[in-house]
């Protein structure tokens, strides 16, 4: 058995009883709503014209400005130099070449090939007098270390070997050419990292 299509709505059925109805109170409701809104209006102007009339706090006068006393730096001696002037080249040559310096000469280690936070600590052997550190690079590959050897891309040299960590001292270059020792350490901990 077949069934019936519904048939289309015709323009009478849209003009039924409710539909009229409906929009009729729609468009009471509206203008009651309109009507509510300006019946105040009265209220608010006079609230507006009130705070406008009271009088507000003063405000503080600005705090008055400190003046401070002028001072010129002398030099003390016709030959020292003003500290806020960049020291001349020949200054610079000459601090750089006072410092410490790598070797360039020696033949550079394995190890020197990694830089320092590539390695790692995984242990040590030998006696207190003469201990081997073992760090392990970042291939994996677990090398024995000693007092003196060279670890990390600065120059880094072993100064000592404890059970926990491995002392070394690097050479940082610095901003006016010359090289400058700073200490680090590889420590057993960090392994676990």
């Amino acid at each position: 058995m077949r069934q019936k299509a519904p048939k289309p709505r015709e323009e009478s059925d849209m003009k039924s009883p409710f539909a009229i109805t409906f929009r009729l109170a729609a468009t009471l409701m509206t203008l009651a709503v309109l009507s509510g809104c300006m019946s105040g209006k009265e209220e608010v102007e006079k609230w507006v014209q009130q705070e406008k009339a009271k009088k507000g706090t003063p405000i503080d006068p600005p705090p008055a400005i400190k003046t401070f006393e002028t001072f010129e730096y002398t030099l003390r001696a016709p030959d020292d130099r003003d500290p806020f002037d960049l020291p001349s080249r020949e200054e610079d040559e000459e601090a750089a070449s006072a410092g410490p310096r790598p070797d360039q000469n020696r033949t550079r280690e394995p190890l020197e090939s990694y830089p320092l936070d590539g390695l790692k600590m995984v242990g040590t052997l030998g006696s207190p007098t003469a201990p081997e550190g073992l760090l392990k690079d970042p291939e994996g590959v677990i090398r024995r270390v000693h007092v003196g050897n060279y670890v990390g891309q600065n120059y880094g040299r072993i100064t000592a070997i404890n059970e926990g960590q491995i002392d070394l001292v690097e050479l940082v270059p610095n901003q006016t050419g010359g090289w400058v020792e700073r200490q680090t350490s590889i420590s057993l901990a960090d392994a676990s990292k």
